[in-house]
């Protein structure tokens, strides 16, 4: 009887609320009202308690932190690690107010001749290859996306047989201005450590293998991630402006510095972050000239 008193109560309130409405408050706990043009996007927890550390006459609602970041309003929500989690909270923001969406955050570096990768370096992706299992959905439920974003053939193909997994893997962009921006005022900012890379996105963080390096080194693979490519291709499909700003945290299939397989922690890792949120501070009236 409790229960049922309780699930009409909740219907009635629902009756008083759109449905995008209820999904920002399932997900974000929160009134969409609540969440500003600019969002912050992290994913792991040390990035989201430096960006807290940094922020100004901060306001919590529900999973929102809200304030001034150098003087610009902004929104901070933990994605948590994964495309699904990065697509559940770009569903909510294209419910919103929201605009631009900016993802700082860690990812793995490629030792690579051409392009040395470093940890520590920032990294600002040209594009991202999805071979994670969230975009291929939003394909699926919006065909015409086939005929308007690159693809190539999945590397790994050239090394084992794929029996499962992506045989295609598409490629989704970020916003090319946003991306200009960063890749310019972080050069002049840091000019050793600012990298343009191609980015793949998995969705397997402890599927590293050797051949799955052999396989990205193979066709120019720097870095890789978990959330980038659905954060740009969720920003195609709704009119999001994007961008990820990242910093090497380990280097998959280095002897040393691999994060599954050693336990030393490079001193430059933490620098990395500081470097990536200090690029941000001074981006973002930048950034809000943008919107």
């Amino acid at each position: 009887m409790l229960n049922r008193m309780k699930s009409e109560l909740l219907n009635i309130g629902l009756k008083f609320i759109s449905v995008d409405e209820k999904v920002v408050r399932m997900i974000l706990e929160t009134s969409p009202s609540n969440v500003n043009e600019i969002v912050i996007l992290p994913a792991i927890k040390i990035v989201m308690k430096k960006l807290l550390n940094k922020l100004q006459n901060k306001r919590k609602y529900g999973r929102v932190y809200n304030g001034e970041l150098n003087g610009v309003k902004v929104s901070i929500i933990r994605s948590l690690v994964g495309a699904p989690n990065c697509a559940m909270a770009v569903e909510t923001l294209r419910r919103c107010k929201t605009k631009i969406i900016i993802r700082i955050d860690v990812c793995g570096g490629i030792e690579n001749q051409n392009i040395p990768i470093n940890i520590g370096d920032l990294i600002i992706p040209k594009f991202a290859f999805c071979d994670e299992g969230t975009s291929p959905q939003y394909i699926r439920e919006n065909p015409s996306l086939v005929n308007e974003l690159q693809s190539i053939s999945n590397p790994m193909g050239k090394f084992q047989n794929l029996f499962t997994g992506n045989n295609t893997i598409f490629i989704s962009k970020p916003n090319e201005n946003l991306r200009k921006l960063f890749l310019s005022k972080g050069t002049a900012l840091f000019p050793s450590k600012v990298k343009e890379t191609n980015l793949w996105t998995t969705d397997a963080l402890f599927c590293e293998s050797l051949d799955f390096i052999r396989a990205l080194s193979s066709i120019n693979i720097h870095t890789i991630d978990m959330e980038s490519s659905i954060l740009f291709l969720l920003g195609k499909l709704y009119n999001l402006k994007t961008v990820s700003l990242l910093s090497v945290s380990d280097l998959p299939g280095h002897s040393k510095f691999d994060l599954l397989n050693s336990n030393d922690i490079h001193p430059e890792m933490e620098n990395g972050i500081n470097n990536a949120i200090k690029l941000l501070l001074q981006l973002l009236p930048s950034v809000k000239r943008e919107l």
